[in-house]
């Protein structure tokens, strides 16, 4: 059985949209080393140096966009083998908590990520634009150009740059006879290629409610500005304190503890292991959640502390600077799975096109609200003053000069 994937841009090939040629390889091939298509269709591709491999499990469907990889890698068997080992790789890893989220709060099946199948299709230089249908207009959200070298933030408009994309978008529509998502790619001499869609009539909108108390801070970044208000749960992340605590139990360590007792490296690990446990349990409590990022100073200088502690315990020193090298990861991981984000200015989430413009955002787009350097030490303490924690509902509240603030509820 094909995934969505490939059977909507066959669907859309056979009825003579700029669909690129792909081929779909199915898990069994790559099982069997049985690669003689793939072959044929590379061999065309030879002077490109390099294609797209582009995720294609057959549960696929039931999972937002954006939540498997899609690469750019070497036009050979080898290139095609190393995409769809970093694709499961990175479901495994980088997108395991975003896959449990989604099986819990939308109900997505269970995977065998063995099954993962890739599409192939040249790589295309250009820009990748998703339009979806909202209500009764269009909307594209531009996020990515791979044919510049500087790159503008993620945004969304009713105006595409090109009439021909809202005209083609009206006709895949019409063409496939349910309401979808499509991802296009523009190449620099204004070619249109239609390089995905998605089925998204089962996705609906939903509204927020309105309240007070609160923080004045200095902008908002956000791909859509149909709102001005938000509730959230939030999480607190004060890495300051988790990293001085980690540097304190290594002082236990070595100096010994006053009491007594005796602090291992199991204890050290366990505290690390600890606060992954919490931000995973949190992500898979809260379908939608905030972060407060709390640092009264940067926290690279406490890592590096903690880091390099243990230097002359040689023995030891290498679980620790393993466990809080993978912390870092786990932290990206969990901030990813964010819709809301408070931070000091300068602090993004690198957003890829179903990122900046996927099933989700439909629903909730990314805010990320902040706060001017020169105003940090002031910021801190009043969110400290206000006795913001962990489990607490806060509200952001845009007002007409992009000005947010945030209340505690």
């Amino acid at each position: 059985m094909l995934p969505e994937k490939a059977r909507l841009l066959a669907l859309l090939k056979q009825g003579n949209f700029n669909v690129p040629d792909f081929i779909f390889i199915p898990a069994e091939d790559f099982e069997k080393d049985s690669f003689k298509d793939l072959e044929d269709f590379l061999s065309r591709f030879s002077d490109d140096f390099k294609v797209i491999a582009r995720s294609a499990h057959p549960m696929e469907e039931y999972y937002k966009g954006g939540t498997f990889d899609s690469l750019e890698t070497y036009a050979d068997i080898g290139g095609i083998k190393y995409a769809r080992k970093r694709i499961i790789k990175s479901a495994r890893k980088a997108k395991k908590l975003a896959i449990m989220r989604q099986q819990i709060f939308n109900n997505a099946p269970e995977l065998k990520l063995d099954d993962m199948g890739v599409i192939v299709m040249p790589f295309i230089s250009g820009a990748s634009i998703m339009a979806k249908m909202v209500g009764d207009h269009w909307e594209f959200g531009y996020s990515m150009d791979r044919s510049h070298k500087v790159q503008r933030d993620p945004y969304i408009t009713n105006t595409p740059h090109d009439i021909k994309l809202l005209h083609m978008s009206q006709e895949i529509q019409a063409f496939l006879g349910f309401r979808c998502e499509i991802e296009f790619i523009v190449s620099p001499t204004g070619e249109v290629f239609v390089v995905q869609a998605k089925d998204i009539s089962s996705i609906d909108t939903r509204g927020f409610k309105d309240s007070e108390t609160r923080i004045k801070l200095d902008g908002v970044r956000r791909i859509r500005r149909r709102r001005n208000y938000r509730e959230r749960p939030l999480f607190v992340m004060d890495n300051n304190a988790f990293y001085l605590e980690v540097i304190s139990k290594c002082e236990d360590i070595v100096l010994g503890r006053e009491d007594g007792k005796e602090t291992t490296i199991e204890d050290l690990l366990s505290l690390i292991r600890g606060y992954e446990r919490d931000m995973e349990e949190f992500a898979i409590w809260h379908e939608r959640y905030a972060v407060l990022r709390l640092s009264t100073r940067d926290p690279k200088e406490l890592y590096q502390v903690a880091n390099h502690y243990l230097d002359e315990y040689p023995e030891i020193h290498g679980q620790l600077a393993k466990a809080l090298h993978t912390n870092l990861y786990q932290m990206d991981y969990f901030l990813a799975e964010a819709d809301t984000l408070i931070a000091k200015d300068k602090f993004r989430i690198n957003l890829c096109s179903h990122d900046a413009y996927g099933i989700d955002t439909l629903r909730n787009p990314v805010w990320s609200v902040y706060w001017n350097m020169d105003r940090h030490d002031e910021v801190i303490k009043s969110f400290i003053r206000l006795g913001l924690k962990t489990g607490d509902t806060i509200a952001v509240e845009i007002d007409p000069d992009e000005k947010p603030s945030v209340h505690k509820l």
